[in-house]
């Protein structure tokens, strides 16, 4: 169980050292406009992760859990590992540092990995049953000739056709 000062450290500790670098580093020196739109766009999509971020923070850890299953609690602690990780591998990135080096890959691809498994698993949960009982009528129907019905009537001496039906007449 975390105890506060380490929830503290993670309420966005990573994003705030992203902010800070982003602004030194805008401070220091221009950038090329070509950038700026992609600049721009970057910098929304770090606000709306933080956005999401804080209001998951916001809620007691133990409430969120308690309301989960415990395959949907595995996906969200995936789902936060997952994120702080990406975050960092940003973070590396800004700083000139190739995270592809650094032990950061690793972890990811072990979160890629318990996430697969998480995936199997709800995949097998809504996999299709086999119905016995649906799978025998539908068998039974395909296995069904109505011809095999006449020729029983017919051997009974009952006859089953039909009076002819009238035809339109064609011009």
């Amino acid at each position: 169980m975390k105890n506060s000062a380490t929830g503290k450290l993670h309420d966005g500790v990573i994003i705030q050292l992203f902010y800070r670098n982003m602004a030194a580093e805008s401070a220091a020196e221009d950038y090329p406009h070509e950038i700026d739109e992609q600049l721009t766009c970057f910098d929304s999509s770090v606000t709306s992760v933080k956005t999401i971020l804080e209001q998951l923070m916001s809620m007691p850890r133990n409430d969120l859990l308690q309301k989960l299953d415990p395959l949907d609690q595995a996906k969200l602690d995936l789902m936060s590992a997952y994120t702080l990780n990406s975050l960092f591998w940003m973070y590396l990135v800004t700083q000139g540092i190739n995270p592809r080096e650094h032990g950061i890959k690793q972890e990811l691809e072990r979160i890629r990995t318990y996430m697969n498994r998480v995936k199997e698993i709800t995949d097998k949960k809504k996999a299709a049953r086999l119905d016995k009982g649906a799978a025998a009528r539908f068998v039974r129907s395909a296995l069904y000739d109505p011809d095999d019905k006449d020729s029983k009537k017919k051997a009974a001496g009952t006859s089953s056709e039909a009076p002819p039906s009238k035809r339109s007449k064609q011009k």
